[in-house]
């Protein structure tokens, strides 16, 4: 495997943002179909897959997510291109049997709540970051962000289901006039160790 050149590394890491303001630039469904095919192969355990995206883009989706948003990321959330609802569901242990069909993965989980729990939000936050990255590597700009009522939006959005939310990532073409200084990351030593 060859290493990626610097301006693909700028791209998905070391210039790569997190925006709150964005242009007025459409989205389309070819790309985030094309996002999805991309974030799908990212490493989860067993293949387990837990997270399950809703792409809100219409008018009427944008209002009903509104109504779960905290007012500090309201208006940010209401005028991207696309929010990428990032849930995670639950019974993701009954799809093992397609996904990870050279063992009996599901036995595993059946019953076991503390381990699907684990499991499931584990893996569908890391799913998360893949779909970012994905997102970076197709040109898209990311907003990741918390800053709402995770039981408002799953009654909105999840009801009757296995799925809960997780995080939300606003996508678009972001507004670099809007950026915030970028802030510091810890050093290497202050946050890892070689033993």
């Amino acid at each position: 495997m060859s290493v990626l050149d610097d301006a693909a590394l700028d791209q998905l890491f070391r210039t790569a943002r997190t925006h709150n303001a964005w242009l007025d630039k459409p989205v389309t469904d070819d790309q985030l179909r094309g996002i999805y095919e991309l974030m799908k192969w990212g490493a989860t355990s067993a293949n387990s897959s837990p997270a399950r995206i809703v792409f809100i883009k219409s008018k009427e989706a944008k209002e009903k997510l509104g109504q779960a948003i905290s007012d500090g990321n309201r208006a940010k959330t209401l005028a991207a291109p696309v929010t990428a609802i990032l849930a995670t569901d639950y019974a993701f242990y009954e799809k093992l049997p397609q996904l990870f069909p050279h063992a009996d993965a599901k036995s595993w989980f059946v019953g076991n709540q503390a381990l699907i729990d684990t499991t499931a939000f584990r893996n569908a936050t890391l799913q998360g970051a893949y779909l970012m990255l994905a997102a970076r590597s197709v040109g898209l700009d990311c907003g990741p962000m918390s800053g709402f009522d995770n039981g408002k939006l799953d009654e909105l959005f999840f009801a009757g289901t296995t799925i809960k939310s997780n995080f939300l990532i606003n996508l678009g073409y972001g507004d670099v006039a809007a950026l915030f200084p970028r802030s510091p990351r810890l050093s290497f030593d202050e946050a890892a160790s070689i033993v």
